[in-house]
């Protein structure tokens, strides 16, 4: 007669093993860290035009720790070529599309002079820079950049380095932006893009 209860009692052990490991994908999901990364849905039709790229990595490849939370967390260096006729200025955006809880923001910069072909190593964390523009609020709620520190053992997490031109000198947008208040400014002003991507795991 104990048969039954022991069944039942089973059922019910896997039945929430399966839910936990639902939860765990949701929440704390494996990032894929392997092909070409998600782009915004408001660059759909857009021309790719810009050439993005770094002396620290190549597309695809791992970062070095310089560049993340295991390190210095200074910002790489970036190259621009192919700015489109027109453009007048340029926004940067860096993002992780395999954070656990969604698309997570390292790094804004807009307002950047269409001219600048070079983005220096570890730009200050200030509200303006000089010759480069204005930074925004990334996800980790501070100003300017914020490296790589995915969660341990998860896998290799892909972070893209986003390059739109504009066809307008400013957002007219004050420091300190977040990303949506960018984003509704750059609508209807995007004229072309460019991007690289790097991975990092811990």
């Amino acid at each position: 007669m104990a048969g039954p209860p022991r069944l039942a009692l089973a059922a019910v052990a896997i039945i929430i093993l399966v839910a936990v490991g639902a939860a765990y994908l949701v929440f704390f999901k494996r990032g894929s860290g392997v092909g070409p990364p998600p782009l915004p849905g408001y660059l759909e039709g857009v021309e790719k035009i810009i050439e993005v790229s770094s002396p620290v990595f190549s597309e695809g490849s791992r970062i070095p720790a310089r560049y993340t939370c295991d390190g210095e967390d200074v910002s790489p260096p970036l190259r621009v070529e192919g700015v489109p006729e027109g453009a007048e200025s340029l926004v940067v955006v860096v993002y992780d599309p395999d954070a656990p809880r969604g698309w997570f923001t390292h790094w804004i910069l807009y307002d950047v002079p269409a001219t600048v072909n070079e983005v220096p190593e570890a730009v200050p964390p200030e509200p303006l820079v000089e010759g480069l523009g204005a930074q925004g609020v990334n996800d980790f709620g501070r100003l300017g950049y914020g490296g790589p520190c995915p969660p341990r053992g998860l896998g290799a997490h892909r972070y893209v380095v986003l390059v739109i031109a504009l066809d307008t000198p400013s957002l007219n947008l004050p420091p300190g932006a977040a990303l949506e208040d960018v984003e509704t400014a750059m609508a209807g002003r995007i004229i072309g893009y460019g991007y690289t991507y790097f991975t990092y795991s811990r």
